[in-house]
């Protein structure tokens, strides 16, 4: 039973196969095997594919079997096509373009799996991806506020500066009265005269400019705080929004692109595995020697193209034959009087037809 199936899966031809020896079914049995197990590998790596992508479990399956129905069947193709010939360059000229689409099948087959081969390795590499897009991404949307923030820190400085010059100008006022009342400074004399009272007058009201002074900062730096509070918000909640996007970079072909960034020899071999079971079935057909089903089947097909010659040429020799007897008939009824006589008067009557419409039609006008 398995045999049998297997020889399905070579596709050749049970009927003929069936009357060859078991040494020539075993062969194709194994060219069969061959091709079930690549479409098997291909219904595995088909699914994982689809499963990075979308992430659902059942549309992977069933799009890997249908991939896998797809390869089996093009394998399948490829192998059955392959004829016998006895010349091993007709042979190899017959078989390269089915090479060469054995080769684009097995780098589509074996790049899913090794996606998932080194996953570890390539989850790695795009962590480092990652982390860099983050800061990347961060430094990106810093560039869009950090220089409205900059300019409100100018403006507290700012306000901090005038407060800090204000306090300047009332400590001097401060120490040029107490200079005054120690006699010190000034007039140098000692006590609270008239020219104490006139500094520490002057010294109050700066005092009172600055108190005023120190409030309305106050606000203005507050009300400044609360803008720099709202656009740092503001940058924080932009990149939350962002970052879901780059914890996303993980699909098939940021995988491909990372494994690319991984050494390439495992690969490379991993690769050159799933080649060579791809087209081990043509090269086994290839480097087989002409066995009794490839005898028996080109016996079949010379015979069905022999015969379709032979009624093509009997076709055509009847074709020419059938014009030869139509000439000689039509060159015999040519000088017989009758029928030139009834024809004659089929054509008078005819004329007198068209006669008398034409007449009807002119006297209808007039």
């Amino acid at each position: 039973m398995l045999k049998q199936f297997f020889i399905i899966c070579s596709g050749s031809d049970t009927d003929i196969l069936n009357t060859c020896s078991k040494g020539e079914q075993n062969k194709y049995a194994g060219i069969g095997a061959t091709v079930f197990f690549t479409a098997v590998m291909a219904f595995i790596a088909g699914s994982y594919a689809l499963y990075t992508v979308f992430d659902n479990l059942y549309s992977a399956i069933l799009f890997g079997f249908i991939w896998g129905l797809l390869i089996f069947n093009l394998d399948r193709y490829i192998v059955s096509t392959i004829k016998k010939t006895g010349s091993v360059l007709d042979e190899f000229i017959q078989a390269s373009p089915r090479i060469i689409l054995a080769v684009i099948i097995a780098i589509v087959i074996s790049k899913p799996l090794e996606l998932k081969i080194f996953e570890k390795e390539i989850n790695q590499v795009l962590l480092e991806q990652k982390n860099d897009l983050t800061l990347a991404n961060k430094n990106q949307i810093a560039k869009q506020f950090n220089p409205n923030i900059e300019n409100l820190n100018k403006n507290i400085t700012a306000l901090q500066q005038e407060i800090a010059t204000k306090e300047a100008e009332v400590n001097a006022l401060y120490d040029t009265y107490i200079a005054e009342a120690e006699g010190t400074a000034g007039t140098k004399l000692l006590g609270k005269g008239p020219v104490y009272k006139e500094k520490r007058d002057k010294h109050d009201a700066l005092l009172a400019e600055l108190q005023l002074l120190k409030a309305e900062n106050k606000t203005k730096i507050e009300a400044t705080e609360t803008q720099i509070a709202s656009l740092k918000g503001d940058y924080e909640t932009q990149v939350s929004n962002t970052q879901p996007i780059i914890n996303n970079f993980d699909g098939l072909m940021a995988r491909v692109n990372a494994l690319g960034k991984l050494p390439w020899l495992p690969s490379f071999f991993i690769f050159l595995l799933f080649l060579a079971i791809e087209t081990s079935p043509i090269f086994a057909k290839l480097l087989s020697p002409k066995g009794a089903y490839d005898y028996k089947l080109e016996d079949e097909e010379t015979a069905l193209k022999t015969n379709v010659a032979q009624n093509k040429k009997q076709r055509e020799v009847m074709l020419k034959t059938d014009f030869a007897i139509n000439d000689r008939i039509y060159a015999d009824l040519e000088n017989e009087d009758e029928l030139y006589t009834y024809k004659r008067t089929k054509a008078r009557e005819l004329m007198q037809l068209q006669a008398d419409a034409f007449y009807k039609q002119q006297k209808n006008i007039l």
